[in-house]
């Protein structure tokens, strides 16, 4: 569609997606509108593998024009984890100016209406979606996820969860009709009545602060959920990953523009070396909405500090596997090492402790120790990353020299079952790319119940498992309801042949609030979930506020304001 579109044709071209989306949130049903194959783009206006390529070199070393007001100068200085220097400069600004020049669209913003805003919303992802290997070349050059990775979690798994979150906007927006006619009978005088109207009013400049590892698949449901609530959105990148939230706010802003709306509604604030801008914007009484996805630290920081805005965070968490019995041992192994070494375990839903008695469990294969389970875990990753290929396809490359430092120190935190090893890229020499470290640790209950805390209960984000030895499947459920209470989790598996312990798991994880994945032995991971029918950590423990996506991520970004008048 060219410039200049009226919304009513932005409403018809895209409401049967929206329609969908809310069929989707509805029934939990497997949905999306974005192809994750790499050969389904190239048609229709879509750039194709090469094009995205071409496009994606194009950027490199050069300045990526926004046309923002309060532009002072530029900034940048991303180095691609594969070694190579990503090199785009982005606009610096001045907050003075920038912040009110957003808050002046909103007023036009707020009154288009739930479905006006949903329609550009839609757009705005389209375009991106036609970008896509642009966007896959962006994303792996700063996070380091390997180019099938970087492809489908970075361009359409991310366009779902911000489509899933357009959707949940809307919803909540029209839960409430926008007018009503309210009489109130008064016997034989004339009745009470007035005309009422419901305004789904924005709270304000909504913030965005973006992590490194998935700048998109983290980035895009706040930022898509404030916008669809009627907020601007201010956009501030991991400074080590810029480039595809930049792009991002490229799109939004021509898409906002070409449907007659204040492009100013969304903007970028790349930070200089070392100025920590976004503390400095946390409490700005402009900024209403918070969404981070970082360090606990900070996400901390952010609730108690930035008490004039609503805070949405994900951070750290200690994610926990207990192996109790399977009837698919080799199914097991296999679904454990592919999770243990996607994207270098670089992921908040990646397992780190997995629970195992000491006195071994049963299998199809036979009764296995405690030590065979871990011997045959690490012999899975050794094999399935054996191919060094095979292994740079999987494993990407580490995002960050912090990373690598908590690899190379895990061997001094107990028995090493797995050794990390170095694995060469031919196509990029200067990434580092490592296998994962498996350790083995002594899970008895005086241990985790006592005043030093094992290693095993703090999150070693990266390639670091620990294989924690208990004395019981029951100790293992304990040990689980404390890990998730006092740490938190994004994930939880379990492998079991028991009813009872699958119960008794299962009552551990709706207690202390995390998502559960039982048994799985084929192509569904721990650490992967769906948009439109999977939740995405739960809100309800130490490792998240909220929930990616549901009602109450959507439903406090805007007040319904009534206004009456005399009927």
């Amino acid at each position: 569609m060219t410039a200049g579109f009226t919304t009513a044709q932005l409403i018809e071209k895209h409401r049967p997606t929206l329609d969908q989306a809310l069929d989707a949130i509805r029934t939990r049903a497997y949905w999306s509108p974005h192809p994750e194959h790499p050969k389904a783009y190239g048609e229709g206006g879509s750039l194709s593998a090469a094009d995205g390529q071409a496009a994606f070199e194009a950027l490199r070393g050069k300045r990526l024009e926004l046309d923002q007001p309060g532009t002072v100068g530029w900034t940048g200085g991303e180095v691609s984890p594969y070694g190579i220097d990503v090199g785009v400069e982005y606009p610096h600004a001045d907050l003075d100016v920038l912040l009110p020049a957003m808050r002046a669209g909103m007023a036009a913003w707020r009154d288009a209406g739930p479905e006006a805003r949903a329609a550009v919303c839609v757009e705005i992802l389209s375009r991106i979606s036609a970008r896509t290997h642009e966007f896959a070349h962006a994303v792996m050059h700063t996070s380091g996820q390997a180019f099938m990775m970087a492809f489908q979690a970075g361009g359409p798994h991310a366009q779902d969860r911000g489509l899933e979150a357009v959707a949940y906007a809307f919803a909540e927006q029209t839960r409430t009709p926008q007018t009503a006619d309210w009489s109130k009978p008064q016997g034989k005088r004339d009745p009470l009545e007035l005309r009422k109207a419901f305004i789904a009013a924005p709270r304000g400049i909504s913030l965005l602060i973006g992590c490194n590892t998935f700048p998109t698949w983290n980035g895009y449901p706040g930022l898509f959920a404030s916008l669809a609530t009627g907020n601007a959105v201010l956009v501030k990148p991991h400074p080590r990953a810029v480039l595809p939230l930049a792009l991002t706010v490229q799109v939004a802003r021509e898409a906002l523009r070409d449907a007659g709306f204040d492009p100013n509604l969304v903007a970028l604030v790349a930070e200089r070396p070392g100025e920590g801008i976004a503390k400095t914007l946390a409490v700005r009484p402009e900024i209403r909405i918070i969404d981070y996805t970082g360090s606990t630290a900070f996400g901390d920081w952010l609730e108690a500090n930035a008490r004039q805005a609503q805070v949405f965070t994900e951070k750290a968490g200690v994610n926990t596997v207990v192996i109790d019995s399977t009837d698919d041992y080799k199914g097991m192994l296999g679904n454990l090492a592919f999770s243990l070494s996607l994207y270098s375990g670089q992921m908040c839903t990646t397992p780190q402790n997995l629970l195992i008695p000491r006195d071994g469990i049963t299998t199809d294969a036979g009764p296995k120790s405690y030590d065979e389970v871990v011997a045959d875990l690490a012999a899975a990753v050794g094999g399935l990353l054996g191919d060094d290929a095979r292994a740079n396809a999987l494993l990407g490359a580490i995002v960050n020299p912090q990373v690598g430092e908590r690899l190379d120190a895990a061997p001094g935190l107990g028995e090493v079952a797995l050794a990390s090893r170095t694995v060469a890229n031919p196509d990029f020499p200067g990434a580092t790319v490592r296998t994962p470290v498996i350790v083995k640790q002594d899970g008895a209950r005086k241990r985790w119940e006592g005043t030093e805390e094992p290693a095993y209960l703090a999150e070693c984000f990266g390639p670091v498992s620990f294989a924690v030895a208990v004395d019981s499947t029951a100790d293992a459920a304990d040990l689980l309801r404390h890990t998730i209470r006092e740490k938190g989790a994004m994930t939880v598996g379990a492998y079991t042949t028991s009813a009872e312990v699958e119960r008794l798991l299962e009552e551990a994880c709706l207690e202390e609030s995390a998502q559960l994945s039982l048994n799985l032995t084929g192509g569904v991971y721990v650490n992967q979930t769906a948009a439109f029918s999977d939740f995405h950590g739960t809100g309800g423990n130490p490792s998240a506020n909220s929930t990616l996506c549901d009602g109450a991520f959507v439903a406090t970004r805007f007040r319904m304001v009534e206004v009456r008048r005399q009927g």
